[in-house]
């Protein structure tokens, strides 16, 4: 699914160069769920946006199926990004004036696709995470728990092959993150959908397949 090798990533400001990532190496296999943990600090967010073609690394080398995509110029990465992976965040990001079916089928509105296509999927999706029936309210008219499951959706729409979440329970309290993490177990097991989770919580890195410390840019624990 993807392999990167020797990944370092440093950030600029004036003249002092600060190192994030310090000579990476990463290996997940279709069909992994791979938690990575790690402090604030420690690198793990870049090497998110690293992975989720967000974000280019300083040097190393990075292939995502088979594809080595430092050859990739941005437009070409925006468009893997858009077919090949799908994003989760701690804070939703869902748009406020869109209502949930419209936030679910937004990234597949750059793929020329028809609007009745495009609000099948997207209640298709809504149904399967249980909330077919929020589809037409906004964001602020979601509990926390609705806003995540309509992220996941939006995920999944474009039918990705790896799906990137960062923080997914940050946000969410005990319960309603146990049904989160529930709910990509299943997407995991069930769909063998390709996810890598980034968490600060043990408890949630130890219910994936692998999980990976992260400390001052390197794995410090496997």
């Amino acid at each position: 699914m993807l392999k990167i090798r020797k990944l370092y990533k440093s950030y600029t400001f004036g003249s002092t160069i600060v190192p994030v990532l310090r000579g990476i190496d990463l290996d997940v296999q279709t069909g992994d769920l791979l938690a990575i943990m790690g402090t604030s600090g420690s690198g793990k967010s870049t090497l998110m946006n690293i992975i989720g073609l967000l974000d280019k690394p300083t040097r190393g080398q990075y292939w995502l199926e088979h594809k080595e995509i430092i050859r990739y110029n941005d437009d070409e990465l925006a468009a893997i990004r858009n077919q090949k992976i799908g994003f989760v965040f701690q804070s939703f990001y869902l748009l406020p004036r869109f209502s949930a079916v419209e936030n679910v089928g937004y990234p597949l509105i750059y793929r020329g696709i028809s609007q009745k296509e495009i609000h099948s999927r997207s209640m298709i999706m809504l149904e399967k995470m249980g909330i077919a029936d929020r589809a037409k309210h906004r964001p602020n008219e979601l509990s926390g728990g609705q806003q995540q499951r309509v992220a996941i959706a939006r995920a999944l729409v474009g039918k990705p092959s790896l799906i990137l979440a960062d923080e997914p329970t940050g946000a969410l309290d005990t319960h309603v993150s146990k049904e989160i993490i529930d709910l990509f177990l299943d997407l995991n097991q069930q769909e063998g959908i390709t996810i890598v989770l980034i968490t600060h919580d043990p408890k949630v890195a130890k219910q994936c397949k692998h999980h990976i410390t992260m400390e001052d840019g390197v794995f410090s624990c496997y």
